[in-house]
């Protein structure tokens, strides 16, 4: 009888443990499959022992829910899909934190991406995250929202986010109120010289800052002719505006930059000029990033709780979701507030530099 050498004998397959279905879930708790379904869906009251049963089950099986074959029952992937201008920056992070805490506690997940202010590229990234995604958050106050909206289908919910349609749920920030209170809180210091440091022309944001300000300068009866510089929200952007204002005669008292990051470029530049902030010129910024707070002189700022954008636009998302033949739009408003710190205050004479 022949002998078999290890090599020549058959290999034994390996055996791969059963899959847990919920039907083994069913059958060890003594329920029906459509009360396990209850449970880990829910989407139907279930009453409590019951619910702690099937879940203590499940989770001593080991039962793993299939999420796509869920997902086609139930028409749900429970996936908010965010689309911003950039994923990169303080502000874009704390809007994404914001978002993502509160789809946490609704039992949601998120799809970020950025679109780079590009309506093509945005298109690309929506009908990427189209049939995966219960609803959509959309920052796009660079881009033209119509042609947006037409590619997207009716039925999912979209809310934007710092943009306005008539179509659309819409959240966005007081920048005009913000803008104005900050010129008039200047003007009140007894500047006289108040110079602005736009940011790009195309964007809303910066266009409703730039009407506050300009408001605000009518209003305190001040002239604002030749006082306002070109930005894009970059420090670098800053501090060459503020080469060319530092550069006037007379030089203005202040500068108020449409962003935080504007403004640190331009404290940059006053600084390796050899000019005071805020003695020789008082600076202050809008959104009131951390680092603001950290930099000396610290920025005097207009505060956005950014968290709370994120936040509430998830509120409306998901309540769009939940109610879908609510056809009324809303329109919501996050609030600004001033943050007086150091880059404006007026420091006793004879102290120069330092935070105070």
């Amino acid at each position: 009888m022949a002998t078999q050498t290890p090599s020549s004998r058959p290999r034994r397959r390996r055996r791969h443990p059963a899959t847990i279905t919920i039907h083994d879930v069913a059958a060890r708790a003594g329920v029906s499959v459509a009360t396990v379904s209850r449970v880990l869906n829910r989407n139907a009251p279930v009453r409590q022992e019951t619910l702690q049963h099937v879940q203590d089950v499940a989770r001593r099986l080991r039962y793993v829910p299939n999420t796509a074959a869920r997902a086609l029952s139930i028409r749900r992937s429970h996936t908010i899909g965010v689309v911003l201008p950039d994923v990169h920056g303080e502000f874009f992070s704390e809007v994404i934190r914001g978002i993502d805490v509160a789809a946490r506690k609704s039992g949601f997940h998120i799809l970020v991406s950025g679109s780079h202010s590009d309506a093509d590229e945005m298109l690309a990234v929506l009908e990427t995250m189209r049939g995966r995604v219960d609803g959509l958050l959309v920052m796009a106050p660079d881009v033209a929202i119509g042609a947006i909206g037409d590619q997207i289908p009716s039925e999912l919910p979209l809310v934007l986010l710092n943009a306005a349609s008539d179509a659309h749920d819409a959240i966005g920030v007081d920048n005009y109120g913000g803008a104005f209170a900050m010129t008039r809180h200047l003007a009140s210091e007894g500047h006289t010289r108040i110079a602005f440091i736009k940011g790009p022309d195309h964007n809303a944001d910066a266009r409703e800052r730039l009407r506050g300000y300009r408001q605000a300068m009518r209003q305190v009866g001040v002239r604002d002719r030749g006082l306002k510089c070109s930005g894009d929200f970059t420090e670098d952007s800053g501090c060459a505006a503020a080469k060319t204002l530092i550069a006037m005669n007379p030089r203005p008292t202040a500068i108020f930059a449409a962003n935080d990051s504007m403004a640190i470029g331009a404290l940059s530049e006053l600084s390796d000029a050899g000019l005071d902030c805020p003695g020789d010129v008082a600076v202050a910024g809008f959104d009131d990033i951390r680092v603001g707070r950290y930099i000396t002189p610290s920025l005097t700022t207009v505060h956005v709780d950014v968290d709370e954008l994120g936040r509430r636009a998830f509120e409306l998302v998901y309540d769009a979701i939940e109610h879908p033949s609510d056809i009324e739009r809303r329109r919501e408003r996050v609030t600004t507030s001033l943050v007086i710190r150091n880059s404006t205050k007026v420091r006793p004479k004879g102290r120069k530099g330092g935070a105070q």
